[in-house]
């Protein structure tokens, strides 16, 4: 298995976003803990998913609807079943159901592709980063833009472009192209 590690500010290489990299057995992957000790909830596909790319595992989980939705229309499905690697960091449903009102249904419509695929190219790093190899700085995204990544006792915590936090609620589903870690709200790059 491929393991690479993305640009921390311009040394070292490390890398997030939605794939799945599972961790050589049967078992879902395991969930994180917090800072409490208490186990957040899994929702990571049971079995082993090393051979299904990111989008294969994000389409079978009922928990990634609105990003699978989001992907789509964004034409980024193709993408997300290349060869990468890729780590994504996605989104539950319930973290789109917290953007403001409206905000969803905007981005899908056809006329906002492009945002909507900046925005979801903002939660992909070109790499194939573990949740043991994750480090403190700035990530260079595929979008271009950075976000800031920070450990927070055992939490993994995102600073977006625009100062929003997401925390890495469970790590290291293992896909063929790459790794996904589960996060609790929707990252926005900066505002152009």
């Amino acid at each position: 298995m491929r393991r690479g590690k993305l640009m921390v500010l311009g040394v070292g290489a490390f890398a997030i976003l939605l794939a799945a990299c599972g961790n050589g057995d049967d078992d879902p992957a395991p969930a994180t803990t917090g800072g409490s000790g208490s186990a957040t909830e899994s929702v990571a596909p049971a079995g082993d998913t090393d051979s299904q790319t990111i989008t294969e595992i994000v389409s079978g989980n009922p928990d990634f609807e609105t990003l699978l939705t989001a992907v789509g229309e964004a034409d980024l499905g193709e993408t997300l079943s290349s060869e990468g690697p890729f780590t994504v960091f996605a989104p539950t449903d319930e973290a789109f159901t917290a953007l403001p009102k409206g905000t969803l249904g905007t981005l899908l419509k056809p006329a906002n592709q492009d945002q909507l695929a900046a925005i979801l190219t903002y939660h992909v790093v070109p790499a194939e980063v573990m949740a043991a190899d994750v480090t403190s700085g700035e990530v260079t995204t595929v979008n271009g833009a950075t976000f800031t990544v920070s450990i927070d006792d055992d939490n993994v915590v995102i600073t977006d472009g625009e100062g929003n936090q997401a925390t890495v609620t469970q790590t290291d589903i293992a896909a063929s192209n790459g790794v996904i870690h589960v996060i609790d709200s929707v990252l926005l790059p900066p505002a152009a």
